[in-house]
């Protein structure tokens, strides 16, 4: 069987990108315009994502709970704001039942309405605060340019909604979450971001304050990879939730709200991936390990495939993902071709002659050719691999932050920008700019305010694009 190459990423980085979701086996595309099918590779990937964000808002002290997917119209329409932000996105329920509804539905966009109407219910003292909810959904935007993971009409993602006495408290709990997903995208995910406030432009629709990770791809454009929101009091007013405080008077919570999706899995891809297909982090890979037996006739391959099952029963027991390609009707080089495409971490050789000496073949993922191969002994091999896998764990995170490094690029006007913007990157800078100075920048580069980095130097500049005195910097780029 012929193996056939991937589109170049330098080539073409969107067509590369849809090659390796759908032959890696991410995804399939669906008879529902723009929806996707999750393969169960792709699916237990995100499984590995969830349960390293799962693990850590638990740790904070969040729960899970779970709302319903279809939220009354009226909801949506009493924060004013955010009805308009999302107006242009919704899908609406008209008839149920073969019935004309009496007031129509929206497929959840997002939840804040329908659990701020159970806050409602849930908060009345001082003591029922703080409320720290998490729930694990579907949501449905109605997205015309679609692209499998990055923006499809309905993703899987999570959206955690919490209620605060004070403003202070909902700020904390904002930021601390921010902390946590860029824990999660550097630790789990190997991929380095930039910690921010979005600009008023780019705030949730209903926010005081936007909070932002932002990542940077393989084609140098930019990832917003999750989001934390301050919702102050607007949701509290619009869906009267008080509480009495310890002096017995009525007070309006303040809400928080903080989201992130299976785009941090499309975001895995563009950062990792190379012309071979993907590249996953040990800590999110399905299989961290994958086995190949090597045999020439029948007499080698019953103490190959012996002796690698072995192998792999020792790897499953010390709690390394591991799988046995005992395929037939393949070549030992058509495996290692697709368990490269699939972005296996390690592929581990057993031959003959690796049986008699009492050692493998480890072929590293992050490091190809020669290089990335060694021989490790067959004798506490779990220990090994596992000291390996945390080696390209960090590899990987050490290359995508000199990458990203190298392409975010200070600048000191409005044409370093464009041309900072046209050959591919981020282009940082100081910024006093308005929201139409913004307008102007995207309609004219496609550059768009990502954030104000919490990164700031000190003192004060002149805007790149107005000249005027400006105490913060800011950073514009091309973004998914």
């Amino acid at each position: 069987m012929a193996w056939q190459a991937l589109t170049p990423p330098g080539e073409d980085f969107s067509k590369w990108y849809n090659e390796v979701v759908y032959r890696a086996d991410l995804a399939d595309q669906s008879p529902v315009r723009g929806s996707i099918i999750v393969k169960p590779y792709g699916y237990e990937l995100w499984e590995n994502i969830k349960a390293g964000l799962d693990r850590r808002f638990k740790a904070t002290g969040h729960q899970n709970a779970y709302f319903p997917l279809f939220i009354p119209e009226s909801f949506l329409k009493r924060e004013a704001e955010h009805v308009e932000g999302f107006s242009p996105e919704l899908a609406v329920v008209t008839i149920g039942g073969g019935k004309v509804l009496e007031e129509p539905y929206i497929v959840r966009p997002t939840s804040e309405t329908i659990i701020m109407d159970a806050f409602h219910n849930w908060i009345q003292s001082y003591r029922d605060l703080p409320l720290l909810l998490n729930q694990w959904a579907n949501v449905v935007r109605w997205e015309m340019r679609t692209r499998p993971f990055l923006r499809t009409l309905e993703f899987l993602w999570q959206e955690g909604h919490t209620a605060h006495a004070t403003f202070e408290e909902a700020e904390a709990e904002t930021l601390q979450m921010l902390d946590v997903y860029a824990d999660f995208a550097v630790n789990d995910g190997a991929i380095p971001v930039i910690k921010g406030r979005k600009s008023d432009q780019e705030r949730f629709a209903g926010a005081l304050h936007t909070y932002t990770i932002e990542a940077m791809m393989g084609d140098k454009r930019a990832l917003q990879s999750g989001t934390s929101h301050n919702l102050g009091q607007n949701f509290a007013k619009a869906f009267d939730i008080q509480y009495l405080d310890r002096n017995n008077e009525r007070q309006y919570c303040w809400t928080t709200s903080w989201g992130l999706s299976w785009r941090i899995l499309g975001g895995v891809v563009m950062t990792h991936g190379d012309d071979k297909g993907l590249r996953l982090p040990p800590k999110l890979a399905p299989y961290q390990v994958v086995i190949v037996p090597i045999f020439k006739n029948d007499d080698e391959q019953g103490v190959v495939i012996e002796t690698a099952t072995r192998i792999s029963r020792e790897l499953a027991s010390s709690g390394i993902r591991v799988h046995l390609d005992k395929r037939e009707d393949l070549s030992p080089g058509f495996k290692y071709n697709y368990w490269e495409l699939r972005g296996v971490p390690v592929r581990v050789e057993v031959g003959p002659k690796d049986i008699e000496k009492g050692s493998v073949v480890a072929a590293r993922r992050d490091i190809p050719g020669r290089d990335g191969k060694q021989f490790l002994s067959q004798e506490n091999l779990a220990a090994q691999l596992s000291a390996l896998l945390d080696e390209i764990q960090t590899n990987m995170l050490r290359q995508a932050t000199e990458f990203r490094d190298a392409n975010l690029h200070d600048v000191k006007n409005y044409d370093e920008l464009k041309q900072v913007v046209q050959q591919g990157g981020f282009a940082r800078g100081w910024w006093a700019g308005s929201p139409d100075d913004e307008a102007h920048i995207k309609g004219e580069t496609s550059a768009t305010h990502r954030c104000f980095p919490f990164d700031q130097p000190d003192g004060t500049g002149a805007c790149l694009f107005t000249g005027k005195p400006a105490d913060k910097i800011a950073i514009f780029a091309k973004a998914y």
